[in-house]
Order: C-alpha cells, then structure tokens, then sequence
C-alpha cells in the first residue's frame, strides 16, 4: 500500500484494549515511518506521553465511553491541533489504513471510490488525465475470544487504472461480517465497512462484568514512537 507519510512522520496514539492487537498495529504504523506508540492504560495517558506533541489519536470500541470523552476533553485542552479518528475494528491493518485515510486527506473528486453491498463489489470511477496505482486490501475478523480477537487479510486488486468505471469484485472468501477494506487511488486511502460487526459480537471481544467494568487484561504501554 503506498503511503505519503515518510517525510513529515506523524506521531500516532492508539489507544485500545487488546494487547495483541494494539503491539501488531504500532509494529505495522512504525514499518509505515509513523512515529507510533499505543496504550490500554487509560488513567495514566496523560502521564505517560506528551500529548501536546501528537498529530492523530485513535480510540479503539472499547475504550469506555466515559474515558473517551474525558481524555478527547484534556489532550484537546493542551493540543488544539490534534485529530481524534474512532477505529472501526480491532484489526491492526484497518487501523492502519484509518490512518492513513486520515493523513492523506479527503480524496480527489475525480477519483470517486463506492461499495455496492449487493453486488459484492468496489465501483471505481475515475477522471484522470493518466493512469493511477490502485490497491484494494480486504480485512476480516477470523476469532472473537477475548481478549485477542483474530483478524487476517488479503490483497484483492493491485495495478494501474486510468480513466472510466472500474468494477473490482470482492472474493468469496471475504465474510459478510466483521470484514473491511481500505482503498488505495495515488495517494489517498478509503476504508470502508464491507460487513458490520454484530453487536453480538462485538461484546464477546469484551464481556463487561457485572458492576459494568471490562475485565483486566495485559498492560501495553509501548515506548519509543513518538519521541523517535
């Protein structure tokens, strides 16, 4: 996936609950040059980094909604320049490409990028003078059991388009749940939901418990990122 970062390197929070899934989404963040650490130690974030000198945090769907807004409120407070994106699964390679979404920038109007549900397929079209690089990379959650829910990937189209309507179908092998896919056009990134999470589901990652308090898992506090 072609990524426009590696000179001005953004340093990157993100902050969720898994720790597989939080260490796989920094190693893959680093290997893209984003200066990226991530936490699930909510209550000490503020000790831990300097959140004056971050560019983009992500918020992970379980962070507690009450912990959300409170450190939105505070880093908010001491960096106005600071963009918050709300991760849509606990994948590391859609959180990755969230990031990238959200560094690139809104895409051009001539490359317009939408997902026919029925038909199973990505409608691309494009009003270019010469043709693009064009990727498409699907991503889907494969286990639930918490606290290390399992995701893998592939990569659907890889090539060169020019102008006109492009129809890339999906594979079978794509469920029609928990499953995404992040569009690469030149230099912009568009992810998009191909198969809602159930809500369901989505609680089995993580069961709250009685008093409505998630369950203790491993503390991940990775270092290095964004001092580099």
């Amino acid at each position: 996936m072609t990524s426009t970062v590696q000179p001005t390197r953004p340093r990157v929070l993100v902050v969720g609950r898994s720790p597989g899934v939080l260490e796989d989404a920094v190693d893959l963040l680093r290997s893209k040059g984003y200066r990226a650490d991530a936490t699930n130690v909510y209550g000490r974030l503020l000790d831990d980094y300097d959140v004056a000198r971050l560019d983009l945090l992500v918020f992970g769907g379980m962070v507690p909604p009450d912990a959300k807004q409170q450190l939105r409120d505070e880093i908010s407070r001491r960096n106005e320049r600071v963009r918050f994106v709300q991760g849509l699964a606990g994948i590391p390679g859609v959180i990755a490409a969230q990031v990238e979404q959200a560094v690139a920038g809104e895409p051009d109007d001539r490359c317009r990028v939408t997902y026919d549900a029925q038909e199973r397929s990505f409608v691309l079209d494009l009003d270019v003078d010469k043709p693009v690089t064009v990727v498409l990379d699907a991503f889907w959650a494969t286990g639930f059991t918490p606290p290390e829910p399992t995701s893998t990937q592939a990569q659907v189209f890889a090539g060169q388009l020019g102008r006109g309507r492009h129809v890339i179908p999906l594979p079978d092998a794509v469920p029609t749940r928990a499953a995404f896919a992040a569009v690469t056009v030149g230099p912009h990134v568009e992810v998009l939901t191909v198969g809602a999470t159930p809500s369901g589901v989505a609680q089995l990652v993580a069961p709250p418990s009685p008093d409505g308090r998630f369950p203790d898992v491993r503390a991940v506090t990775t270092r290095g990122g964004l001092d580099a």
